[in-house]
């Protein structure tokens, strides 16, 4: 796996020892149980998988490039490199501008973007009738393009499925910038339809079996589907691809779904015909996340930690997996974590931060899952650990837990 340069602050010494002791013991990635750092009085059961993944890294470092290779230019960012405040704000810092917000409102004019400013394409990457845009005002845009390689691959399977003349579902978000790349992409070849969930393919199901007035479709999928989109006939045939940092399982469950209604509208001779094999759109670091919080799930906690970006949709889903098996708190850093008694966390589901007063039980030994989204400082996770520590003023030493760690076969 490449080596990334990027800034040191984003890197921790302590989540980088565990890392890499796990590394050695399992090189092929087949062992998905936590590590456990235990303190004594509490435990942290650490994710095997989480933090920055290839993509982010990826960008990051060609943000930084950018940065040092262009000192006396205006640099802007399309919209928010990642999901991750922490990153967000830095580039900020260094003075880095932002033309849109995650949503695409628009915070800066285009009149305002001229051809020898230097434009970074970020790792959700950008629609076609963005990067048109920009070619005709004369901006380079190959050179800082961070899009992400698992994304650019789901817009290449979109293309395929294209030439065999297949409609494209996208299982993901439709306001989010990488579902919006991928729309942009799929509907120039395709007819194309985005679903957020299951509860969405039902519902599609309905049309596409006749249960349901056609009437009705466009009122239903309103804004999530190409123009010209007859479901008469582009429902008969189709494949579908995911926004890389949706739920797995989900999207492959849709996917299994859609198969048997094929197979029952079609009958079991011909729905191979209408219906596109699209598991190879799954990200990597999304799938090894997921599956390293079902293993975190394994154990026998008394609540669980969840670290990254609020309006993050692959760290929402891990919060998501975490839910609903115990108490849960989505924090973007350690500032949310106000005391021993007190700590301030995201409900993803209806936007808005919640305040919780004891969140640390009274026991002998507090077993704390702890994970993050792929676009997560691992310095943010240290200090998240850091700051619970601080709590337990008899918790032996990191330094003492890391070194049996390494011996332990």
């Amino acid at each position: 796996m490449k080596k990334f340069d990027i800034p040191s602050y984003y890197r921790s010494s302590i989540i980088g020892k565990i890392k890499e002791i796990r590394q050695k013991k399992d090189p092929r990635k087949k062992d998905f149980t936590p590590t456990t750092l235990d303190y004594g009085v509490v435990r942290f059961h650490i994710a095997r998988h989480f933090g920055f993944c290839f993509g982010v890294e990826n960008a990051i470092e060609i943000s930084y490039k950018a940065i040092e290779e262009n000192p006396n230019k205006r640099i802007f960012l399309l919209s928010q490199m990642i999901h991750n405040p922490d990153v967000n704000d830095d580039l900020q810092d260094r003075g880095i501008k932002f033309i849109m917000d995650t949503y695409g409102k628009q915070l800066i004019e285009w009149e305002d973007i001229h051809s020898d400013d230097v434009i970074i394409i970020p790792a959700f990457g950008t629609t076609l009738e963005i990067l048109d845009l920009l070619e005709k005002k004369g901006i380079e845009t190959k050179k800082y393009d961070t899009t992400c390689p698992f994304v650019t691959r789901v817009w290449k399977r979109a293309d395929q499925l294209g030439k065999q003349n297949k409609t494209i579902i996208i299982h993901g978000k439709y306001k989010h910038e990488e579902t919006r790349a991928t729309y942009s992409y799929s509907k120039k070849n395709a007819p194309s339809l985005i679903i957020k969930d299951m509860k969405e393919a039902v519902v599609l199901s309905e049309f596409m079996l006749g249960n349901r007035s056609l009437e009705e479709f466009e009122s239903t999928f309103e804004g999530k589907f190409s123009p010209n989109f007859n479901p008469k006939t582009d429902l008969d045939k189709i494949g579908v691809i995911n926004q890389t940092t949706m739920l797995a399982t989900e999207t492959q469950a849709i996917s299994n779904f859609l198969k048997g209604v094929m197979l029952e509208k079609f009958g079991a001779k011909n729905s191979k015909d209408h219906m596109a094999d699209t598991r190879d759109t799954l990200c990597y670091a999304t799938n090894e996340n997921q599956d390293s919080t079902y293993g975190l799930l394994k154990t026998k906690a008394d609540l669980a930690i969840v670290v990254g970006g609020y309006n993050s949709s692959n760290t929402s889903h891990l919060v998501e997996l975490c839910e609903e098996k115990l108490p849960t708190y989505f924090i973007s850093n350690e500032s949310e974590i106000k005391s021993a008694t007190e700590i301030k966390h995201f409900d993803f589901e209806n936007k808005k931060l919640l305040k919780s007063i004891n969140y640390l039980p009274e026991k002998e030994v507090i077993d704390i899952i702890l994970t993050s989204g792929a676009s997560c400082p691992d310095t943010v996770v240290e200090n998240v650990l850091k700051k619970i520590l601080d709590y337990f003023p008899t918790a032996l030493s990191t330094d003492e837990i890391l070194s049996q760690l390494e011996k332990t076969d």
